[in-house]
């Protein structure tokens, strides 16, 4: 999504840890730790970007499966249902010496269309679900079981674009400022 923002960018994984608190909404969780993978690649010349997303299915997180059951039992619950993704986005970089954080969170609705336990099995054998939210991905294979989505696709996808332009300004900077060759 970066390289199609045009954005000059480089990856830096932050080791956060990721535990959800005691009595930690969702969104407050995703936020939380979108603000720490920030935070902790942040830099003084250059801003931040982290995010977090977690799938929510009756009040419940499904994060990554830890192992194919896990998977087969998400994807098993989500099918023929309505989930909401959210994912929390946070920019951080340093105003007059000090280290700010701007963050938000934006919330899809996705509905998912019957899986057969066939299509299931078929799906985690891939590797697909392993390491992503809920166990599928919208933007790769697992977007064939999506039956349609409320609110914006690039949440589901793992980073809401569209907040990122209101996240920079309050830098004092604009988001075309930051695209390669600027």
């Amino acid at each position: 999504m970066m390289k199609g923002l045009g954005l000059a960018f480089e990856v830096r994984p932050a080791d956060v840890d990721e535990t959800r608190r005691p009595d930690e909404s969702p969104p407050a969780y995703v936020e939380r730790l979108a603000r720490e993978k920030a935070a902790a690649a942040a830099e003084p010349e250059a801003l931040a970007i982290g995010c977090d997303t977690v799938v929510v299915h009756e009040g419940r997180i499904l994060g990554k499966p830890a192992h194919p059951e896990e998977a087969r039992a998400m994807l098993r619950r989500l099918q023929g249902e309505t989930h909401e993704v959210m994912t929390g986005i946070a920019v951080a970089g340093y105003r007059d010496g000090e280290l700010a954080v701007e963050s938000a969170v934006d919330v899809t609705e996705v509905r998912m269309l019957p899986m057969t336990e066939e299509e299931i099995d078929d799906y985690v054998a891939s590797g697909e679900p392993m390491d992503k939210a809920g166990s599928y991905a919208l933007q790769e294979y697992g977007g064939v079981f999506v039956e349609s989505i409320r609110g914006s696709a690039h949440t589901v996808v793992g980073m809401p674009v569209h907040l990122l332009p209101r996240l920079v300004a309050r830098f004092g900077i604009s988001l075309n400022a930051l695209r390669a060759g600027s």
